[in-house]
């Protein structure tokens, strides 16, 4: 696993998250102040969580099919996947705390 956010399109999405075990997905855009805001913590959370959750970056403008599955209505939002799964996802600017408490949950 690497130490820095992996970036997720349309044609790798299922493969990438199905790899991995645990991964958080931001869904972000580059006009989105919020997600520009987040973008060093998601950056903190690929390197302190390296071989343990995939942290992985979505732009949603380039990749409109997996925003439309997920109905991402509002970014930055964060998909937690499990074994392929969504199983928790935060949406909005939240502080590292809280996400780390959701990671925490997943990882048993």
């Amino acid at each position: 696993m690497t130490t820095e956010p992996v970036p997720v399109t349309d044609s790798n999405f299922n493969e990438t998250v199905h790899k991995h075990p645990l991964a958080l997905i931001d869904c972000w855009a580059p006009w989105c102040g919020p997600c520009l805001a987040l973008a060093p913590t998601i950056e903190e959370l690929a390197e302190e969580y390296a071989g343990k959750v995939l942290i992985g970056k979505l732009n949603v403008d380039e990749n409109p099919r997996t925003a439309e599955h997920f109905q991402l209505f509002s970014i930055p939002t964060m998909l937690i996947m499990k074994d392929g799964r969504e199983v928790d996802r935060i949406v909005g600017l939240a502080p590292k705390k809280h996400i780390e408490a959701v990671i925490r949950k997943h990882l048993g």
